[in-house]
């Protein structure tokens, strides 16, 4: 390079990577990280100083002309709004799965990741084995070819945006247990690049994503906010809501919160192609506790209406004819409804991620846990409904015939994640009744202590040779008419037979 006269160009760098000239001659910038370059054609020689926070290499000097690569943060930006960035989505589950075909459906080349060899197969033959997710939208991903399973966590390396949907269950002490948040943050470091964004979907008490995540991430020697990059998003799915009410996740706003300001950036850019809400909040930890909240707040005043039950049932009063009436007032009131003990991942779940947390900063959540109580009576007392039921008929537990009608842990899914139904079906065997599971969506399910337990189909015959049926779930596939005319007794736990005349003394309500 010859001798020359300088000639200086001052370029800043702004939060978000954003590159432009400060000074005199116009400085044009192409092309990705790693790939195109930032090029000054300059009519003299010149020499280059930066101002503000830059992450990139050494420039290059060549010649009359100056490359640079485009910063990190810019780059993995770009292929994420020009739908460019390969997406990887660690748990094809109920929170995984939509959230990769919606990716898919809209252009990006998705890689779902499940240690579920069975998964992985139907994935990449087209198929579904999810209820919100339609065979024909499957298929249609499958089709276009932007949707691979894969058991391979190697293939993380080659994900610019990896989205961690896995789940988080309670141990047998009712703590938290985050082994699988621990595993997929393991294997994604052991596939670390710069350049990446990773993503926590996974519900999990405030801190986890910078005390668990994060750490394992940094262990690499690359920094969180400087080489790569880390967002807690809550999910929000609610399983049969896409067709019976319209929520879904393309339409069900997104809460976000980065370590840094440019994660939050990063991954509000994300979901911005995903849904059609994103709400940034200051941190992992709001965004975390935000979820937390959320379904606590249900939990609560489930278990507040579960007591009314209780009381109810003492009075000899209908609860559900006080909660209709309640619900009449147009303002200053939620309407919740009791049942036979809560169900699903989130509600019976969170609130111990929660009131463990707490333990550490010296406070008890007895609020939260007073609503635990109360909501883990629930089972007994349908229990104890059933054996009132029996004695109408001058019968005992003992060798009574229990069809229980739903395993599912709500209306008109196939999802029986932490139902009541087992909890029931215990203590109905512990006093020597036998049990018959009917549910329409669930042909077989493995109970909570692992056994694979099938369903039967529900007919004239069955009701009738039973000694008593339960409403554990009110599917629509219920004809409640034929169950209360079939059946010697009814325990309804859910109010489906509401609007049953005929046989109403058979009927035990909730």
């Amino acid at each position: 390079m010859p001798l020359v006269a300088y000639h200086l160009i001052l370029i800043t760098i702004r939060l978000g990577g954003v590159w432009g000239p400060a000074a005199p001659v116009p400085v044009p910038f192409k092309g990705d990280f790693g790939v195109g370059s930032v090029a000054y054609n300059a009519p003299t020689p010149f020499e280059i100083s930066f101002q503000g926070q830059s992450r990139c290499s050494i420039m290059k000097m060549r010649g009359l002309y100056m490359t640079l690569p485009v910063a990190i943060e810019s780059a993995i930006q770009q292929k994420i709004e020009s739908h460019t960035a390969q997406i990887g989505v660690i748990g094809m589950g109920y929170v995984g799965l939509p959230l990769a075909v919606r990716a898919a459906e809209i252009g990006f080349s998705v890689l779902g990741f499940d240690v579920d060899h069975t998964r992985v197969v139907a994935l990449n033959n087209g198929e579904s084995y999810i209820g919100d997710i339609t065979a024909a939208r499957m298929l249609a991903v499958h089709q276009q070819g932007t949707l691979e399973a894969t058991t391979d966590m190697r293939r993380l390396r080659t994900c610019d945006v990896i989205v961690i949907c896995v789940p988080t269950p309670l141990n047998h002490t009712r703590d938290p247990d985050l082994h699988y948040i621990e595993q997929a943050s393991e294997a994604i470091a052991r596939m670390l690049r710069t350049g990446q964004l990773v993503i926590l979907e996974s519900t999990t008490y405030p801190g986890t994503t910078q005390e668990i995540v994060q750490p394992r991430l940094e262990a690499t020697g690359l920094r969180v906010g400087e080489d790569v990059f880390l967002a807690f998003s809550p999910e929000r799915i609610d399983p049969g809501q896409t067709s019976s009410q319209g929520w879904s996740v393309e339409n069900t706003p997104k809460i976000v919160g980065g370590v840094t300001d440019i994660c939050t950036t990063l991954a509000s850019a994300f979901y911005r192609q995903i849904t059609s809400q994103v709400v940034p909040v200051s941190s992992p930890r709001v965004a975390e506790l935000t979820k937390l909240f959320e379904n606590i707040f249900r939990a609560v005043n489930i278990a507040l209406v579960n007591e009314l039950a209780l009381l109810c049932d003492r009075m000899q009063l209908n609860v559900w004819e006080v909660i209709e009436a309640a619900a009449t007032k147009p303002f200053g009131f939620m309407k919740f409804s009791p049942g036979p003990g809560l169900g699903g991942h989130c509600i019976p779940i969170d609130p111990f991620y929660l009131t463990w947390k707490a333990r550490e900063f010296d406070l008890s959540t007895r609020f939260i846990e007073l609503a635990g109580e109360i909501n883990t009576q629930m089972p007994r007392h349908v229990h104890d409904l059933v054996a009132r039921a029996l004695n109408r008929q001058r019968k005992a537990l003992n060798g009574a015939t229990v069809v229980l009608l739903g395993v599912a842990y709500k209306k008109d899914v196939d999802d029986y994640r932490e139902s009541p139904v087992f909890k029931v079906a215990d203590l109905l065997q512990a006093d020597g009744a036998q049990i018959v599971f009917c549910d329409p969506h669930i042909s077989s399910f493995q109970n909570h202590a692992g056994h694979v337990l099938h369903t039967t189909p529900l007919t004239t015959d069955l009701l009738t040779r039973s000694d008593c049926a339960v409403i554990m779930t009110d599917h629509s596939a219920f004809d409640y008419e034929q169950i209360v005319a079939h059946a010697t007794a009814v325990v309804d736990t859910r109010n489906a037979t509401r609007h049953v005349v005929q046989g109403r003394e058979k009927i035990v309500l909730l």
